[in-house]
C-alpha cells in the first residue's frame, strides 16, 4: 500500500498545476477562437441569426484575442518546459503550442475565401448535357436569345460569378 502524499511532496506538484492550468486554458480559448467562426459559418448548415451575430463578433476579435492568449500559453509553456518534465508531457507542450500558433495565425487570414473562392472561367453544358437534377434550383438569365442557368447548390460557394449573356455583362450573385 502506497502511503498518502506528504505535505512537502503535494506542495512540490501543485505549482505545476497551475501552469498547466493556464496552458491548456490559454491554447484552448486560442483554438475556441478559430474555431467557433469557422464551425459556426458553414454552408447548406443551418445558421441561426444568434449564431451568426457571435461568430461575426468572435471573427471580429480573434486577431487581438489570440495573440494575447498565444503569448501567456508561450509563458506557461517556458514555465513548465523549465521543470523536470517527461518527454511526452514536452510533446504535449509542443503540440499545444503548434496548434496554438496555427489558429492564430488563421485568425488573420481570410480562410472563409478557400471555401467561397470565386470562379475564374466558368464551364457551361447544353441543357440536354447537362448534369444538373431536374429537381435542383437553378438562377436563369436570358438577354437577347441567350440564356444561362447556375446551379443554387454551385453558386452556395462561389457567391459572385461574372459572366457574359447575350452581349450583356454580368454578374450572378448568391
Amino acid at each position: 500500500m502506497q502511503a498518502p502524499p506528504t505535505t512537502t511532496e503535494a506542495r512540490s506538484k501543485s505549482p505545476q498545476v497551475v501552469p498547466w492550468l493556464a496552458f491548456s486554458v490559454l491554447a484552448g480559448s486560442t483554438l475556441a477562437l478559430f474555431l467557433v467562426p469557422a464551425i459556426i459559418i458553414q454552408p447548406f448548415r443551418f445558421q441561426s441569426a444568434r449564431a451568426l451575430v457571435l461568430a461575426m463578433a468572435v471573427r471580429a476579435q480573434a486577431p487581438y484575442w489570440t495573440l494575447l492568449s498565444a503569448a501567456g500559453a508561450l509563458l506557461a509553456a517556458l514555465l513548465l518546459w523549465r521543470r523536470r518534465i517527461p518527454r511526452w508531457h514536452k510533446a504535449v507542450v509542443l503540440a499545444g503550442l503548434g496548434l496554438t500558433a496555427a489558429a492564430a495565425v488563421m485568425t488573420r487570414i481570410d480562410y472563409f475565401e478557400w471555401m467561397f473562392h470565386p470562379v475564374a472561367v466558368a464551364g457551361f453544358a447544353s441543357a440536354s448535357s447537362s448534369r444538373v437534377d431536374p429537381s435542383e434550383m437553378v438562377m436563369a438569365v436570358s438577354f437577347n436569345g441567350d440564356a444561362r442557368a447556375y446551379p443554387v447548390f454551385e453558386m452556395a460557394y462561389h457567391h459572385v460569378l461574372n459572366d457574359v449573356v447575350g452581349g450583356v455583362p454580368i454578374a450572378v450573385t448568391y
